[in-house]
């Protein structure tokens, strides 16, 4: 075979498939048989730091890379996620892209999709147990709920509610009625608990933050729209935390004395 003959066979490896992987809410348990399945065969994960320490450290170093937070506080850019994808795919690789919950609850797994579609990547979705439902069902609050809530809202806590072009209507939400969870929202919790009373929710209104649902050393921390950031504050709540807005968050008092898990204790916060 000719130099010419390897360099051409060289160009010619079939891509290899992404695997867009929703790991659930951290807990290795509440992986999918699929994803699990997937972990173990990949030659490749790519993962940040949500999908849990539990199932971060079931993967080989040498077949994990870390493209979430780094030290200083920079993160890997989206940009720069999806040409590895693509760089990966290209020789021949089986790639696991692992996002915490379900990639496509505000885990970026569309564009990356869009991405992988417009340089003929091929590609398969895994669906995973979002957190924004997990997360507040393992600490006793569902989302849901037929005395108290008939629908939820699933909202990002990044956004500014004082902006003028913020992609989240608080005060829409406001007079909606149902649940209202919020994903990534700690540190604009005092912004968007102001921005719903302001559009006429009841101060009294429940609310829960879940911190590290279904972790080692999961918390909780209960209050109203109006004491909840001092609840926070007090409790020490960090993210990642998922916040439960509505009637359905005062209903964890009801069950807490009879939940167990191996999260946490079952009464803390309540």
């Amino acid at each position: 075979m000719t130099a010419e003959d390897v360099s051409a066979d060289a160009t010619d490896v079939d891509p290899g498939t992404v695997y867009l992987v929703g790991s659930g809410p951290g807990d290795p348990d509440l992986l999918t048989v699929r994803a699990r399945r997937l972990l173990e065969e990949s030659d490749v994960v790519l993962h940040d730091k949500l999908p849990g320490p539990k199932i971060i450290e079931m993967l080989p170093e040498d077949r994990r890379e870390d493209v979430g937070k780094r030290a200083g506080g920079e993160r890997t850019p989206q940009s720069e996620i999806n040409e590895r994808l693509v760089e990966l795919a290209g020789e021949g690789k089986s790639v696991v892209r692992l996002k915490g919950g379900d990639s496509f609850v505000f885990g970026r797994g569309g564009e990356e999709a869009e991405y992988l579609a417009a340089h003929e990547v091929p590609f398969e979705v895994v669906p995973g147990v979002t957190s924004a439902i997990a997360a507040p069902a393992v600490a006793g609050v569902p989302v849901t709920h037929r005395d108290h809530a008939s629908s939820v809202s699933f909202v990002t806590g990044h956004e500014d509610p004082t902006k003028a072009e913020s992609a989240v209507d608080w005060a829409a939400l406001a007079k909606t009625g149902g649940t209202i969870v919020v994903l990534m929202g700690v540190g604009r919790l005092p912004d968007y608990t102001k921005a719903l009373r302001e559009a006429g929710m009841d101060p009294e209104t429940p609310v829960a933050l879940v911190e590290r649902g279904t972790w080692p050393g999961q918390r909780v921390a209960t209050g109203t729209l109006e004491t909840i950031v001092d609840a926070r504050d007090e409790r020490d709540i960090s993210p990642p935390a998922v916040t439960v807005i509505g009637d359905v968050a005062g209903s964890r008092e009801l069950v807490v004395d009879f939940l167990r898990n191996d999260y946490g204790p079952a009464a803390e916060g309540a």
